[in-house]
């Protein structure tokens, strides 16, 4: 069974955000939460269902969404590449598991979404 309330650092965990992402939607009142007696937040379970979209959805935090579609994909092992065009010219290449490419039925020509979340990418020549 679940816990009923959360801190602030769990429910954060559970929701795949930063805490400061946590402290700034509470002050915005996109999250309900309550305080303790040492005035430390408090999330319901029920709140982080509720942010989740339901006990059945996909729990996954991003701020960067790029759809576009799959150009290329090439399984060698137990990894993919997969190459999606999102905005001409623009296109994002990522390295997933031949498990993952599978399951999706990642195929040239479909719609897909590159899902970023990162601190930093930094490339060098």
């Amino acid at each position: 069974m679940p816990k009923q309330a959360y801190t602030a650092t769990e429910a954060a965990r559970e929701l795949g955000i930063s805490v400061d992402t946590l402290r700034r939607w509470d002050r915005e009142g996109r999250i309900r939460t309550k305080r303790d007696g040492a005035n430390r937040r408090l999330v319901a379970f029920e709140e982080i269902e509720r942010l989740r979209g339901g006990a059945e959805a996909h729990h996954s935090s991003a701020r960067n969404r790029l759809r576009g579609t799959v150009t290329e994909v090439r399984v060698e092992g137990l990894l993919a590449q997969v190459e999606l065009t999102v905005t001409d010219p623009a296109r994002v290449v990522a390295v997933v598991t031949r498990d993952a490419v599978e399951e999706l039925g990642l195929k040239p020509g479909m719609a897909a979404t590159a899902v970023v979340k990162s601190t930093s990418v930094m490339v060098e020549a």
